[in-house]
């Protein structure tokens, strides 16, 4: 007798193949028949008329201090996510000494936008080594399945403790510990090792993340393991410093693949060849046999913001004043002359891979009016428009930043490239700007319904088997008997997001911006459902495992 059957739906498998009619049974977890089911079931779902696919892997998160807390990972696995790699751009809690746990949080709460009253209050420290955190994620028993990469920055400020952020070069010892420390990371389950060069990774007080001042010898020192192990991927939030060129370096020594993250690799119509040309140098590593790819995202990238926290503008010097100030002091920073002549020159010679570069036509007002037209409209310069904007309002005006990714001509080459893969949802991060954990459900809706970019199974197979393969993630991704049964049953005619929320439901009372899903009628992870296409399916511990074990 089977556990489950979901009779009648369109099946997609995950390959790509076009969908055909047919049921599909679980039993212990797994997928057990696919096909013309007579046996019985504990558990009939009717499913005529809906789809039935894998569910989605979102291989880009930052549930790792979230988890602790929240074992439903909210709210990706309603979004249809049925497994998610944390410890992205190298920004993991673990390892953390306990009394380093207060630096780590505080880092976490800047450069990933995240409220640090909820990750003080809400985070569950029954961990101090990488290994104890994975044990601690298996009693918590998440909803979803979880991989975790191990990080650069969480290393070094475990073993440099303050220092990790200000020195530059560690001691022999220091870099032996940390190269120990991935070693043995990835004999305990991780999924790889992660890091950061990027600009816009600044930590708590606008001290650098730490990995962003590390030495190339450094992190080819602590790439190593992952040759040795012959098993794991490197993902690197690049910047410009980390070209495909120096990614495939990466790749040649460690014959893993290398993944790159930057908004270099996003349409920007500001400089429209770039994004493409990056692709196209990754295609040309692969060429050559060494495997380079890069974390696309579906969706336009916008910020949310006040000026009270403008994470955005961080990677402009000017704002280095802002990073350090108390928020007492932060009008008569914005209102100084000499602060808006120095952002005025950085908007001049901007750097590369900086998220805002000074288009005033994509920062909107509260209206949707831009700035630069109503700056136009009043004759005044847009810069000073939209300080003073900010300024009348107590600094409650909220912003909202569309910054790539916003012209689906553009995008859509970028999208079937094969040198990338659907990810980048910075689910369970940057909280109080944007939420982009629907980033599947949208594909589905805009790129596949809407556009016709992608037929569903293409669209499908991008959500699944690609990045289930590429992070060489075993029995995942596909509907096959055998395969762990994570499904996602939608209809395709209204499947997709809400619009954004605001609930004030994290630990302490703490803000975040979610989504809803439209036209998902449930989710199953491992066979057991836990979104039923309204809400959380309740229950003394979610099914989901922690992924330990990765293919070669």
């Amino acid at each position: 007798m089977h556990d489950l059957l979901i009779r009648g739906a369109v099946v997609h498998d995950g390959t790509g193949a076009e969908g055909r009619k047919v049921d599909v049974a679980v039993r212990d977890g797994r997928i057990a028949e696919v096909g013309r089911v007579d046996a019985p079931a504990a558990e009939v779902v009717d499913a005529d008329g809906l789809a039935l696919m894998p569910g989605i892997i979102d291989v880009h998160t930052h549930y790792d201090a979230q988890i602790t807390w929240d074992p439903t990972l909210s709210p990706s696995p309603s979004l249809g996510v049925t497994t998610a790699i944390l410890g992205n751009c190298g920004f993991g809690i673990a390892p953390c000494p306990a009394p380093l746990r207060e630096t780590v949080v505080k880092n976490l709460s800047v450069v990933e936008g995240m409220d640090l009253d909820a990750l003080l209050t809400g985070t569950q420290w029954e961990f101090e080594s990488f290994g104890e955190y994975l044990a601690q994620l298996r009693r918590v028993k998440p909803y979803a399945n979880v991989g975790v990469l191990f990080g650069h920055s969480t290393a070094r400020t475990a073993v440099m403790g303050q220092d990790a952020s200000t020195r530059a070069v560690p001691t022999a010892e220091e870099l032996a510990r940390m190269r120990a420390m991935v070693r043995t990371a990835l004999d305990e389950g991780a999924a790889g090792f992660a890091s950061s060069f990027s600009p816009n990774h600044a930590g708590y007080g606008g001290l650098p993340m730490p990995s962003t001042i590390a030495s190339d010898a450094e992190l080819h020192t602590l790439v190593e393991p992952l040759r040795e192990a012959g098993r794991g991927v490197f993902v690197m939030a690049t910047g410009p410093r980390g070209t495909p060129e120096y990614m495939e370096d990466i790749a040649r020594r460690t014959g893993r693949p290398a993944f790159i993250v930057t908004v270099l690799t996003m349409y920007n119509e500001a400089a429209p060849d770039v994004a493409l040309d990056w692709y196209e140098r990754c295609a040309a590593a692969q060429g050559r046999g060494h495997e380079v790819c890069i974390h696309t995202s579906c969706q336009p990238l916008s910020f949310d913001f006040t000026l009270r926290d403008p994470y955005l503008l961080y990677s402009h010097s000017a704002f280095d004043r802002v990073k350090s100030a108390r928020p007492d002091d932060l009008p008569a920073i914005y209102a100084d002359p000499a602060f808006r002549a120095k952002f005025r020159d950085n908007l001049a010679h901007p750097g590369a891979g900086i998220l805002f570069y000074g288009d005033w036509n994509k920062m909107e007002l509260p209206d949707g009016t831009t700035v630069a037209h109503r700056a136009a409209e009043l004759g005044r310069d847009p810069l000073d428009l939209f300080f003073d904007t900010a300024l009348e309002s107590g600094l409650d005006t909220r912003f909202i930043a569309k910054l790539f990714q916003n012209n689906d001509a553009g995008v859509a080459p970028l999208l079937r490239h094969e040198s990338g893969v659907l990810a980048l949802s910075d689910a369970g991060a940057h909280l109080i700007y944007f939420c982009d954990a629907g980033f599947g459900l949208h594909f589905l809706a805009h790129w596949v319904r809407e556009t016709g970019t992608f037929t569903l199974a293409e669209g499908v197979r991008k959500l699944t088997l690609d990045p289930a393969s590429r992070y060489r993630i075993p029995g995942r991704g596909r509907i096959e008997a055998g395969a762990w049964a994570d499904l996602l049953l939608f209809d395709p005619a209204t499947v997709g997001i809400s619009g954004l929320e605001r609930l004030h439901d994290l630990p302490g009372g703490g803000e975040r911006i979610i989504r809803r899903p439209r036209g998902v009628h449930g989710v199953w992870v491992n066979g057991t459902r836990v979104f039923d296409g309204e809400a959380y399916v309740p229950m003394d511990g979610g099914p989901g495992h922690v992924l330990d074990r990765f293919d070669a």
